[in-house]
């Protein structure tokens, strides 16, 4: 029992420092990080100039390979790319290997759960080819779940309480209260759900 105990406040410790580094290094790229985040393993951050970077209270980011049992294939990573850009994610979201980079603007609503090694970007990235277009804007409304695996690409819109199934890629708007998956993702059913956020409002 004592072993186990010493383990126990060791990896404490070791989550402890792994959240100081990552907070000062958001402070450093003037990153605003709410009250109670939680960092398993190191979360990469980088913000472009004249940009914004707004993060809630109560998120979660999980880097380590283990940090979730699903399995994690990178660290989270947390960017804005290009001038005037905006990245904000309300309050009790959580990640697992996540990359959210913007390029013009994503939002993420409240509860936003982020499965592992998720994508969500809103640009092409290689914006000097002729065949890539402009960055559109990514809207996540609240309590939305995205399986594991899932890519979310530019213009998109999930509505609140959607789940997207395991290794989907959405590039095009999500209505809420569904369930939908694929390459291309689809509607797959209806599901009769309120978010108690929305019922707060």
């Amino acid at each position: 029992m004592a072993i186990v105990k010493s383990i126990y406040f060791k990896i404490k410790k070791i989550r402890k420092l792994f959240g100081s580094i990552s907070y000062l290094t958001a402070y450093a790229w003037g990153i605003k990080i709410g009250k109670n985040a939680s960092f398993f393993g190191r979360t990469r951050f980088f913000k472009a100039k004249n940009t914004q970077i707004t993060i809630g209270n109560n998120c979660t980011f999980n880097s380590f390979a283990t940090s979730n049992w699903i399995g994690v294939d990178r660290p989270c990573m947390i960017s804005t790319q290009r001038s005037s850009a905006q990245l904000i994610i309300d309050d009790d979201c959580g990640f697992s290997g996540t990359v959210v980079s913007a390029f013009k603007l994503i939002k993420l609503g409240k509860n936003v759960r982020c499965g592992a090694n998720t994508l969500i970007t809103d640009s092409d990235w290689h914006l000097e080819d002729p065949r890539s277009s402009e960055p559109a804007s990514i809207v996540i409304e609240d309590n939305v779940w995205l399986g594991v695996n899932c890519v979310v690409l530019k213009g998109v819109t999930i509505g609140e309480n959607s789940v997207i199934g395991a290794n989907s890629v959405v590039t095009k708007s999500i209505p809420a209260n569904v369930i939908a998956a694929g390459n291309p993702c689809k509607v797959i059913k209806n599901i009769s759900m309120q978010s108690e956020y929305s019922a707060i409002s």
